[in-house]
């Protein structure tokens, strides 16, 4: 039976609005947002970030713009997107966040669809805003992050704000319960579809997420991912802020590290990829170095035994260096968007970096379960969260159903389109789409999403998420999608299209003097597959295998877009 622990207490708030309000006025000179790269704003204190808002509010009212109306904005992580955000939600309009890695005609669709009277966009995006303005009739004015100077087509965000000054006579008045934020996610076919959040579910979510997870004012996170997904920004974004932390932009994710050591960050939110190659490359290094490779292990067990009888210290110190290394600061890596493998929480933690991962949609703005510090489960998503209802609906007879939630923190439904938001609510329950289960000490855990579930011929289900997990912890194999195909027989049989990793190849192909040939691949993740059988049952082993030339599209959390996959690669 797992601990329970008490919640921590956390200030009550009622809208975004009113959490930017009571953080001004609690942490005033400290600062709230920065920039790693050269942006136009680079750092603010959490008053001026409020004095920001308050101008850029007062500006767009001077243009036109009024409350409800509907606002997109696209860029890179800056502190200009969190100013034009929490705008939107201060004035009492709608944001819609757009994904800046999209394709001209995605993002056309989404202004065209999200009803936006406005966007605010950084200089990557003008050339192609300006070609395309004439096609957008709703989209009145164009508003550019990186001009200094407003232009007959395009206003400049900078000047707007400076020709205002920070006296407000009054703020409008919030309805929580309103829509506040339309997101677009890809949906089936891939065609988008809007998720409708309120200030309420944001407020909600941050309450009861910060409840079971200790984040305080001296807290500093580096933000890596893309700030438009819901997750990065309720978590990474309005988190901090609403805790009095300070969240710090990377550069890009080729300076992670560099940028870790730079604003000595305590808190990173990172999808399950990128502390797999943190952990690859620690690993690597250990295994590289004669003196390190031997011994590493024994001071892991050591410190196991240390932190076990509560010397909570041992393992910073004793791998002080590559704590550093991180900025020397990390205390704690969040994962989310995807499963984290288990081996890599565990080995990150055996380090001494606490590891905890949570479990959310995009439709409940978005944490429904999380681990907490001391009590987790490396292979659970988590505990659900305070005021969410979690149920098991029609559970097989292993547990297994599709997870339904309840919750303040629950979408309204999908932006003008009630049959879809129909479609996903059933009793006022919003059924998730998810197959999970509750372990005897109430932790969630994921078995996969319904829609890709197989079929074997036993009957049973097969959860390709479960099998590519193993398939992805070999060397040799950087990503891979398990589906049912059907063999000669017509039988379902279970297949894999793998991308072999390039590097891992050129290592072995070096050290054991062999040329790489199609063969000698194919041979190797032959024995790779068979390895992985052998912790299957029968009716979950892989039975054919593809080699794929190109990597899988993805999505920003890096999720594979599984309705692109042909099903036999070219």
């Amino acid at each position: 039976m797992v601990k329970k622990y008490a919640l921590y207490d956390v200030p009550k708030i009622s809208s975004i609005q009113d959490m930017l309000l009571r953080s001004a006025n609690e942490y005033s000179d400290k600062i709230a947002l920065e920039d790693l790269n050269d942006y136009p704003i680079p750092k603010v204190t959490y008053k001026e970030l409020r004095d920001f808002v308050f101008r850029f509010g007062k500006a767009l009212n001077e243009l036109g713009l009024k409350e409800r109306d509907h606002i997109a904005v696209i860029g890179e992580n800056r502190v200009q997107w969190g100013i034009t955000y929490l705008t939107a939600m201060t004035f009492n309009m709608v944001i819609v966040p757009i994904d800046k890695n999209l394709t001209t005609n995605e993002i056309l669709n989404i202004i065209h669809e999200s009803d936006a009277n406005a966007i605010v966009f950084s200089n990557t995006f003008k050339e192609m805003l300006l070609e395309k303005k004439s096609s957008l009739l709703k989209l009145k004015y164009l508003i550019s992050m990186d001009d200094e100077k407003n232009t007959q087509e395009v206003y400049s965000m900078i000047e707007m704000i400076e020709k205002q000054n920070s006296y407000v006579d009054k703020l409008p008045k919030i309805d929580p319960t309103e829509m506040a934020e339309i997101i677009f996610t890809s949906g089936s076919l891939g065609r988008a579809k809007g998720v409708m959040l309120s200030q309420k579910n944001l407020a909600a979510n941050l309450m009861s997420m910060t409840s079971m997870i200790k984040i305080d004012s001296e807290d500093r996170f580096l933000s890596v991912l893309p700030i438009h997904h819901t997750y990065e920004c309720t978590c990474g974004f309005l988190c901090p802020l609403y805790a009095g932390a300070s969240a710090h932009y990377a550069r890009s994710l080729k300076t992670v590290v560099d940028d870790l050591q730079k604003v000595k960050a305590t808190i990173m939110l990172g999808v399950p990829l990128l502390y797999d190659k943190i952990f690859k490359r620690i690993y690597k290094g250990i295994q590289e170095d004669k003196v390190k490779s031997k011994i590493v292990p024994p001071l892991v067990k050591l410190t196991n035994i240390a932190d076990a009888i509560g010397w909570k210290s041992a393992k910073k110190i004793v791998f002080g260096e590559l704590h550093k290394r991180f900025g020397g600061s990390i205390r704690l890596f969040i994962a989310g968007g995807a499963a984290p493998d288990p081996k890599v929480a565990k080995g990150l933690r055996e380090f001494g970096f606490n590891f905890v991962q949570g479990y959310g949609l995009t439709e409940t703005a978005p944490i429904l379960a999380l681990n907490r510090l001391y009590a987790f489960k490396d292979n659970a998503a988590g505990l659900p969260l305070p005021g969410v209802q979690i149920k098991i609906n029609n559970p097989d007879n292993d547990g297994v159903g599709e997870i339904f939630v309840k919750g303040d923190n629950v979408m309204l439904g999908y932006y003008k389109n009630p049959q879809l938001t129909q479609e996903v609510f059933e009793n006022s329950w919003f059924k998730t789409g998810d197959l999970g289960f509750f372990d005897e000490d109430g932790f969630l855990h994921i078995a996969g999403r319904k829609k890709n579930v197989i079929i074997a011929n036993n009957g049973k289900n097969v959860f390709p998420e479960e099998i590519e997990d193993l398939l992805n912890r070999s060397p040799f194999i950087q990503e891979c999608m398990v589906y049912g195909e059907k063999d000669e027989k017509h039988d379902e049989v279970i297949a894999a299209q793998i991308v072999t990793d390039a590097e891992a190849f050129i290592e072995y192909s070096e050290k054991n003097n062999i040329q790489i040939t199609p063969e000698l691949v194919n041979n190797i993740i032959s024995e790779e597959i068979k390895k992985v059988n052998k912790e299957l049952a029968n009716y979950k082993q892989i039975r054919k295998f593809y080699i794929r030339e190109t990597e899988f599209e993805k999505t920003t959390t890096q999720k594979i877009k599984r309705y692109l996959v042909k099903h036999q690669p070219e």
